[in-house]
């Protein structure tokens, strides 16, 4: 199966030798084979796993964090739209942890603010909080 990971400016990982790639959904997790029916679903901010043959053909695991948006599955190919693609390698995980506790305080800030809740800023701190999380938990599985 052939396998596209996108964002709107270029290509973040690409393979012909997939066997196989796990995603959580916004309802479910999900693992996609070869030959699968044609799907399109969103993806939630999490860890995605891929599974393919390198050009010796082992069999290789390749986690990654990602924050996504949708993966559509459709002739033995899949393509994945996301904002984010962070290998175990790049993970940080002082940076992360910071991120999360920072997102934590500017939600608690904006759910109990005397004025209205500035929706825009609360959003911005739970895509922040949702991004940290799924590096950690990318983490924890290294």
């Amino acid at each position: 199966m052939k396998l596209e990971i996108l964002s709107f400016n270029w290509k973040l990982f690409k393979s012909e030798t997939v066997s196989s790639v796990t995603a959580m959904t916004k309802a479910w997790e999900i693992t996609v084979l070869s030959n699968h029916s044609a799907l399109i679903t969103s993806l939630k901010p999490s860890v995605l796993r891929v599974v393919y043959l390198d050009e010796n053909n082992m069999k290789q695991e390749k986690d990654f964090a990602i924050w996504g948006w949708i993966l559509e599955v459709a002739n033995n190919s899949m393509k994945i739209l996301i904002d984010m693609l962070i290998s175990v390698d790049e993970v940080d995980l002082n940076l992360a942890e910071q991120a999360k506790q920072k997102a934590l305080e500017m939600m608690e800030k904006y759910k109990h603010s005397a004025d209205r809740v500035d929706m825009e800023k609360f959003i911005e701190a739970e895509d922040m909080l949702l991004k940290s999380i799924a590096q950690l938990k990318l983490w924890e599985i290294k």
